[in-house]
């Protein structure tokens, strides 16, 4: 085993037509070298538990099982319940926040995963920023710091590890990470701002804390990314704000955090800024050596990495172990976030309409294409025909506008073929269903009704087609 293994947690991504097979190679691999957890992406819910079983058997030390589930545990994993974004969560009040975030532990423990990658605690504040928008809780501080100290105090007290990103706040960025680093020109007084929703957090007991891929030179007037960057994970985080859990990386294959270095230099870089774990590195291997010549030769203090070593251990034994639901206690999870995503869908324009009998629609997608897959489109129409609405030509007109955050997308706004197509489509009245921010409404054309379903997801779908035929 390489004992700075530990800092390193590699991602397990399900294939669709071959479950984990394809990743377990790598992940025997990881175990032997002794890696600290893994980043599940996707996966059935008995596939994922035998997974999060099976790594746990084969590792020498607890390991930290992750996932991001901002949206609740079925945005990886099938079977889960998915639940509205955040933003949309966020609308209905702190309560809200908090059963959402007692229904995603539950089911993390459910398939044994120990740390659940959310909230998101950037303010939405940029109309412009085109990967936070609605996985935000808002974008008055003092709202998103209460909101996400009620998300993390209900999903840490139900026996799973919340994470607070991404440090020191990617609500002012107009560039996606994902694709290049971003730099946040704003002064330190508009960054306590930022700021304050961590603050909240850290007195909330967060057990981690994610940095950005961003450049905040107010901040650290190098220019370097706040996960390369020990005047910010150091000076500000450790110092100021007296955060002493976790801090993990954004996932190192991402543009950002390999701006100006390659991804072993870049792992080193992370440690030295006071970063603990190295989140998703495409070439585990080649990290972990890359971490044991820097400490042989001191560019790593040992001091920090024993630091580190030690709150990841400490991290892992306070997380609570796997415990199964039942088909009742899931069912009253997906009861649950059926009345969150109905109450979260909200007319932004226009009168209530009767409900119709049939429906003449047109899908307006502004989400296509990319290297990320989108939800089912046919889950609105499908919900209609549910509850007895045809589908006919000429009848009452609904344009559905896909327009959700997208990683890769690159922009908040929509694409200049996607306005055209909803200019066309709006010449005659119809009502539009937005799957998107709520500021998008400033793009739709005409006077008609316009509701709101924040996002394209299944759940989502079906349930603006509820409120659409509500009396």
């Amino acid at each position: 085993m390489k004992p700075l293994a530990a800092l390193v947690l590699p991602a397990v991504r399900w294939d669709a037509e071959r479950g984990f097979a394809p990743a377990l190679p790598a992940v025997e691999q990881a175990l032997a070298l002794g890696v600290g957890g893994f980043i599940i992406f996707g996966g059935e819910r008995e596939a994922v538990a035998r997974l999060a079983a099976d790594v746990a058997a084969g590792s020498r030390h607890p390991l930290l099982v992750a996932s991001d589930f901002e949206r609740g545990a079925g945005q990886q994993v099938a079977g889960l319940t998915a639940l509205p974004p955040a933003l949309a969560v966020a609308s209905l009040g702190d309560e809200a926040l908090a059963d959402a975030a007692t229904i995603t532990a539950a089911e993390a423990r459910d398939v044994g995963v120990s740390w659940a990658l959310a909230p998101v605690v950037d303010l939405d504040v940029e109309p412009a920023n085109p990967i936070v928008q609605t996985r935000a809780l808002g974008e008055d501080p003092e709202t998103v710091g209460r909101g996400a100290s009620a998300w993390i105090s209900a999903c840490q007290s139900s026996g799973v590890l919340a994470c607070a990103k991404h440090f020191p706040g990617h609500g002012r960025t107009t560039a996606d990470s994902h694709a290049e680093l971003p730099v946040v020109s704003a002064p330190r007084e508009v960054l306590e701002a930022d700021l304050a929703p961590y603050r909240w957090a850290v007195r909330a007991g967060v057990a981690g804390v994610m940095s950005a891929h961003v450049s905040y030179p107010a901040l650290d007037p190098s220019g370097l990314a706040a996960t390369h960057s020990r005047p910010i994970l150091d000076d500000v985080l450790r110092h100021e704000l007296a955060f002493d859990g976790l801090v993990v990386t954004d996932a190192l294959i991402m543009e950002g955090a390999l701006h100006g270095a390659g991804e072993q230099a870049g792992a080193v870089l992370a440690l030295q800024a006071g970063c603990d774990l190295l989140l998703y590195p495409h070439d585990v291997p080649g990290v972990v050596a890359a971490l044991e010549r820097a400490a042989a030769s001191g560019v790593l203090a040992r001091g920090g990495l024993e630091a580190s070593l030690g709150r990841r251990l400490a991290a892992a034994g306070r997380a609570s172990g796997p415990r199964r639901l039942d088909a009742a206690q899931l069912a009253r999870h997906g009861e649950r976030a059926r009345a969150l995503a109905s109450a979260a869908v909200r007319l932004v324009r226009g009168e209530r309409t009767a409900p119709p009998r049939a429906v003449d629609l047109e899908i307006v997608d502004d989400d296509a294409g990319g290297a990320y897959p989108v939800p089912p489109r046919a889950a609105f129409a499908e919900e209609l025909a549910r509850r007895g609405v045809s589908v006919e030509p000429g009848a009452t007109r609904i344009v559905v506008l896909f327009a959700d955050v997208k990683g890769g997308k690159g922009r908040a706004t929509l694409a200049a073929a996607t306005r055209r197509s909803l200019a066309a489509a709006l010449i005659a009245p119809a009502t539009v269903v937005l799957f998107g921010h709520p500021r998008l409404l400033a793009e739709i054309p005409g006077g008609g009704p316009v509701w709101c379903a924040w996002s394209g997801d299944v759940p989502m779908q079906r349930a603006a087609a509820e409120r659409l035929l509500a009396g």
